[in-house]
Protein backbone atom coordinates (compact mmCIF):
# COMPACT_ATOMS: atom_id res chain seq x y z
CA UNK A 1 0.00 0.00 0.00
CA UNK A 2 1.48 3.43 -1.15
CA UNK A 3 0.37 6.71 0.87
CA UNK A 4 0.38 9.75 -0.21
CA UNK A 5 0.30 13.20 1.78
CA UNK A 6 -0.69 16.26 0.04
CA UNK A 7 0.76 19.47 0.91
CA UNK A 8 -0.57 22.81 0.37
CA UNK A 9 3.29 24.02 -0.52
CA UNK A 10 2.35 23.75 -4.33
CA UNK A 11 -1.03 25.87 -4.19
CA UNK A 12 0.53 28.56 -1.86
CA UNK A 13 3.63 29.09 -4.05
CA UNK A 14 1.02 29.29 -6.92
CA UNK A 15 -1.09 32.01 -5.34
CA UNK A 16 1.59 33.93 -4.65
CA UNK A 17 3.21 33.56 -7.90
CA UNK A 18 -0.35 34.43 -9.36
CA UNK A 19 -0.96 37.86 -6.87
CA UNK A 20 2.76 38.92 -7.62
CA UNK A 21 1.58 39.20 -11.70
CA UNK A 22 -1.20 40.35 -11.30
CA UNK A 23 0.21 43.07 -8.96
CA UNK A 24 2.93 43.61 -11.17
CA UNK A 25 0.75 44.29 -14.18
CA UNK A 26 -1.54 45.97 -12.22
CA UNK A 27 1.55 48.36 -11.52
CA UNK A 28 2.60 48.41 -15.05
CA UNK A 29 -0.97 50.21 -16.46
CA UNK A 30 -0.92 52.74 -13.58
CA UNK A 31 2.75 53.72 -14.62
CA UNK A 32 1.67 53.78 -18.21
CA UNK A 33 -1.78 55.52 -17.43
CA UNK A 34 0.38 58.49 -15.01
CA UNK A 35 2.72 58.47 -18.29
CA UNK A 36 0.05 59.17 -21.14
CA UNK A 37 -1.83 61.74 -18.50
CA UNK A 38 1.96 63.52 -17.91
CA UNK A 39 2.34 63.59 -22.01
CA UNK A 40 -1.47 65.14 -22.69
CA UNK A 41 -0.45 67.82 -20.36
CA UNK A 42 2.49 68.77 -21.68
CA UNK A 43 1.23 68.30 -25.26
CA UNK A 44 -1.61 71.16 -24.40
CA UNK A 45 0.78 73.49 -22.77
CA UNK A 46 2.94 73.46 -25.62
CA UNK A 47 -0.29 73.77 -28.29
CA UNK A 48 -1.13 77.06 -26.53
CA UNK A 49 2.17 78.49 -26.53
CA UNK A 50 1.94 77.62 -30.26
CA UNK A 51 -1.19 78.89 -30.64
CA UNK A 52 -0.32 82.19 -28.79
CA UNK A 53 3.11 83.20 -30.53
CA UNK A 54 0.82 82.32 -33.99
CA UNK A 55 -1.82 84.71 -32.92
CA UNK A 56 0.77 87.38 -32.43
CA UNK A 57 1.34 86.91 -35.81
CA UNK A 58 -1.96 85.76 -37.71
CA UNK A 59 -4.73 87.30 -36.17
CA UNK A 60 -7.37 84.76 -37.79
CA UNK A 61 -10.76 83.76 -35.82
CA UNK A 62 -9.50 80.14 -36.46
CA UNK A 63 -6.52 80.37 -34.09
CA UNK A 64 -9.01 82.14 -31.40
CA UNK A 65 -11.42 79.68 -31.75
CA UNK A 66 -8.81 76.90 -31.13
CA UNK A 67 -7.32 78.50 -28.29
CA UNK A 68 -10.37 79.09 -27.02
CA UNK A 69 -11.00 75.46 -26.81
CA UNK A 70 -8.12 74.91 -25.14
CA UNK A 71 -7.86 77.25 -22.61
CA UNK A 72 -11.74 77.60 -21.70
CA UNK A 73 -11.29 81.49 -22.38
CA UNK A 74 -14.62 83.02 -23.82
CA UNK A 75 -13.20 86.26 -25.08
CA UNK A 76 -10.33 87.93 -27.48
CA UNK A 77 -9.16 90.30 -24.36
CA UNK A 78 -8.73 87.56 -21.95
CA UNK A 79 -6.97 85.36 -24.86
CA UNK A 80 -4.85 88.73 -25.92
CA UNK A 81 -3.83 89.01 -21.92
CA UNK A 82 -2.98 85.05 -21.81
CA UNK A 83 -1.23 85.47 -24.64
CA UNK A 84 0.87 88.24 -23.93
CA UNK A 85 2.22 86.59 -20.43
CA UNK A 86 3.09 83.58 -22.40
CA UNK A 87 4.64 85.40 -24.92
CA UNK A 88 6.84 87.23 -22.67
Amino acid sequence: MKFEVKTHNDDLSKSSFTFFIAFAISLVIIVISNISIKLGTISRHYEINYLCKLITIEKTSLNFKKLSKLTNQNTRQKMWDLCREIVK
